[in-house]
């Protein structure tokens, strides 16, 4: 079992940072075997790539979405890809969806994508998260383990389950 969690985020426009300080912060945890912790930033592009050909069971994106919440509310989705995209002008500000609709049009196969997403507060120009984001980085983090921890535990009781009908 392969899994990528990828942070996603400019860290020059305030909370849209924040998949960035997830993973910067699960850069010492005690992670499940397999998974691996990546820093996109603002490479959608290489983030698509990275998913049609990474051999990857899982990728968790991590990264600011609106959802009209309250800042700093988790959210975990599950994001499919959106229309085909045409030309990207602007290839720095990819969303998840935009990012998996390339990834199809580039005819690999991305596995099973998640999306654990935090309610920005603001995303002016400017380094800092806001303190209700920031607050959710460890949460963030804590869940994005969870969620790594639950894919391996799945994919092992398959494995079993498989084994029992093949002996």
């Amino acid at each position: 079992m392969r899994i990528l969690v990828a942070g996603v985020g400019n860290v020059f426009l305030g909370d849209d940072g924040f998949g960035v300080a997830v993973v910067r912060h699960l850069a010492g945890a005690d992670l499940p075997g397999g998974v691996e912790v990546r820093d996109f930033g603002i490479r959608g592009i290489h983030l698509a790539y990275e998913l049609t050909g990474g051999g990857y069971d899982t990728a968790i994106l991590v990264d600011a979405v609106s959802r009209d919440g309250p800042p700093g509310t988790l959210y975990v989705l599950e994001p499919s890809a959106g229309a085909a995209p045409g030309s990207f002008v602007d290839a720095h500000a990819m969303t998840p969806e935009s990012v998996l609709s390339l990834a199809g049009t580039l005819g690999g196969q991305t596995g099973r994508v998640l999306l654990v997403g935090c309610q920005p507060a603001d995303t002016s120009p400017g380094m800092e998260l806001s303190a209700p984001v920031a607050d959710a980085v460890g949460v963030a983090a804590d869940l994005v383990t969870e969620l790594a921890g639950q894919q391996v535990a799945t994919a092992v009781a398959v494995a079993g389950h498989e084994e029992e009908r093949t002996c």
